[in-house]
């Protein structure tokens, strides 16, 4: 009995170890802030409370299992220039990895894509000092500024994403274009502007772009 005693208190000790163990793991695992940095296409222009990219994509994470808060720091009509005077302040403490999506007013505007790489590289360089993941939304512009144009702009994203060790997700419409004509992917996934995504066309970016931001979340250290 002396014996059975003395095991039943060493279980017991462990059982205590076990717990406590646990508790001090639920305790330090902590929800991930990822600030989701952009122009009206990351505010959800156009669209109401719920059905822009931001939170589409926190849904999507939720029900992946991923334990991630995407705080909306899209600005409408926001260039990279735009950006990159507000990066020092919006990367605060809690802010744990970065989306950046902007480009697409420069493209509006005809900026030399020189002073958009320039920016944008400003913007990579900031999240890199503080050791920051990120992931780079590519852009790509018509052919209506030229060749020469188009093949400058579009190499931005994957030269600054080689160059800083960010992921990348290639180009933000690709899945709205995706197997469909220009025609029918304007009528059903756009908004009357022809510019902004409508709920439908930011339903078929999520999913796509969902799996970029899981592979974000694993380089937060």
């Amino acid at each position: 009995m002396v014996q059975y005693g003395a095991w039943a208190r060493i279980g017991n000790l462990l059982a205590v170890v076990l717990v406590l163990n646990l508790t001090v793991n639920a305790a330090s695992a902590e929800t991930v802030t990822i600030a989701a940095f952009g122009d009206s296409l990351t505010q959800g222009y156009g669209l109401p409370d719920g059905d822009g990219l931001v939170p589409q994509l926190q849904v999507w994470l939720e029900t992946a299992g991923q334990d991630v808060k995407l705080v909306n720091m899209g600005v409408s009509g926001d260039t990279t220039a735009g950006g990159l005077a507000r990066i020092d302040w919006t990367l605060t403490d809690e802010i744990k990895a970065l989306i950046v999506e902007l480009g697409g007013n420069d493209i509006l505007r005809g900026l030399p894509p020189t002073e958009s790489r320039r920016n944008l590289e400003g913007i990579l360089q900031a999240a890199a000092v503080r050791g920051l993941p990120v992931l780079l939304v590519g852009m790509q512009a018509p052919g209506n500024y030229g060749a020469d144009y188009k093949q400058d702009f579009d190499a931005i994203y994957p030269d600054l994403a080689a160059l800083y060790n960010t992921l990348l997700f290639p180009v933000y419409l690709a899945p709205i274009l995706d197997g469909r004509s220009f025609a029918d992917a304007l009528k059903a996934f756009m908004q009357a502007d022809g510019i902004h995504p409508n709920k439908a066309g930011v339903g078929l970016i999520v999913p796509v772009i969902g799996p970029y931001v899981v592979d974000l979340v694993g380089k937060i250290e």
